[in-house]
């Protein structure tokens, strides 16, 4: 019991680091589908480019050059805002290319139609293009949280007390680290099984949803 209370300790910035390296990453996210779509050359290769880069190099690499690269002189930058905004923008460049495969799936006929009945661009977003391409990211948007969630044991490498930090500080001073990390494990599974249900049922949904 006493194991299982040292670990948990590291739950809420488990979750907290989570939710919002997701929340940053969903709204940096748009500007970057908003620039992959764009007809201006100049504008998608450079969107292309900040996409390949943030995707190009490891999570942890990225909260290295926050924590210890940014946080020079006046500015300084915590270890959990390092580990947000790191994998915040790691995210960013993920679900920039999930929106964009979700806006893509919806039908010509649905951008047609929108035009037909004198939507503005704005309306047509946010009646008709908007919540179809939702519902069909929704799955997908789901299962990189799942992933997301699994990710943010990295914020341990810079001393977020985290789920893992907290698994490490444990096992040091008890020297018991096999049963102190399959804990850890198993609080993963129970914080990642409700979402894995959802997803499916989500895909199942959508899938339903597509072949009436």
């Amino acid at each position: 019991m006493q194991m299982l209370q040292a670990i948990a300790v590291g739950l809420p910035l488990t979750i907290l680091v989570t939710i919002l390296a997701l929340a940053i990453g969903t709204v940096l996210a748009i500007p970057l589908v908003a620039g992959l779509r764009s007809g201006n050359r100049l504008v998608w290769l450079l969107t292309r480019g900040t996409i390949d880069l943030l995707r190009g190099i490891p999570p942890v690499v990225w909260l290295f050059i926050l924590y210890y690269g940014v946080s020079i002189g006046a500015l300084r930058m915590s270890a959990l805002q390092a580990a947000v905004i790191g994998l915040g923008l790691v995210a960013a460049a993920y679900l920039a290319e999930i929106f964009r495969g979700a806006i893509g799936s919806v039908h010509q006929g649905q951008w047609e139609a929108s035009s037909a009945l004198g939507f503005r661009t704005g309306t047509a977003w946010g009646r008709v293009i908007g919540p179809q391409a939702w519902r069909t990211a929704i799955p997908a948007y789901t299962t990189y949280g799942i992933g997301l969630l699994k990710d943010s044991s990295i914020a341990s490498t810079i001393g977020v007390a985290e789920i893992v930090f907290m698994s490490n500080q444990y096992a040091r001073q008890s020297g018991e680290g096999i049963l102190v990390f399959f804990i850890a494990a198993g609080i993963y599974i129970l914080l990642s099984m409700p979402l894995g249900m959802l997803s499916r049922h989500l895909d199942t949904k959508m899938r339903k949803a597509v072949a009436r």
